[in-house]
């Protein structure tokens, strides 16, 4: 997809480093599975996608829905820890609730800032208002896979994944044209966020940076 604001790789307040840091510390609740590499990555067989209608469960949350214009396809986005589950499955409602308030063209969608909060509130409508000021929408189909969630020893979560926008699109919501990633970009990103339990049980994401080629497809 060509994203016209920010193109994915904007330098945002989490560093990369810090994060491979909180990925790597041992918390009370985490074990040798907490290293960034191979932390959860769906060794434990979870390969299949997440069910489209499957929630988190916990405190009552918006229902995100897509179109069926576009498709956000999360593979292996499961975890034998309930808390990493929780991270999981918050983190994903975040990324749908972002790709749903691009379509509808609302940078204030209340879904998002249910799901994000502090740097990463102001960065995701920031990113949703470049869509809606030059009347585009997104269209086709992200593959979101290899998630990898750790507890850093404060007890906030931190989770690694990566997106393939092969078979995503922008589209001109007036003159219909579409446009893809170029042929000498590489179309796949690494997010990679930190998230905050708040007081209504949600695990928020508070910070996020994306670096564009950092997965393998």
């Amino acid at each position: 997809m060509n994203r016209p604001l920010r193109f994915m790789t904007a330098a945002l307040t989490a560093s990369a480093a810090l994060l491979l840091t909180a990925c790597g510390s041992g918390g009370g609740d985490s074990d040798s599975s907490d290293q960034i590499e191979g932390a959860d990555t769906n060794g434990n067989k979870a390969s299949a996608s997440a069910s489209p209608g499957s929630k988190p469960s916990g405190p009552k949350r918006p229902e995100v829905k897509l179109p069926s214009t576009f498709k956000a396809d999360f593979v292996g986005w499961s975890s034998g820890d309930p808390k990493k589950q929780a991270i999981l499955d918050d983190g994903r409602e975040r990324l749908k609730a972002e790709y749903a308030a691009v379509i509808a063209g609302d940078p204030r969608a209340g879904a998002v800032s249910f799901y994000t909060s502090q740097q990463a509130l102001t960065s995701s409508r920031t990113y949703i208002k470049g869509y809606a000021d030059n009347n585009h929408t997104l269209i086709g189909e992200a593959r979101v896979f290899n998630p990898q969630v750790s507890i850093s020893d404060s007890g906030g979560g931190v989770l690694f994944y990566c997106v393939d926008e092969s078979r995503g699109y922008t589209k001109d919501r007036k003159t219909k044209e579409k446009t893809g990633t170029p042929d000498d970009v590489n179309p796949v990103l690494q997010y990679r966020t930190t998230l905050r339990k708040n007081a209504r049980g949600v695990w928020s994401t508070v910070s996020l940076e994306t670096e564009r080629g950092g997965c393998d497809r």
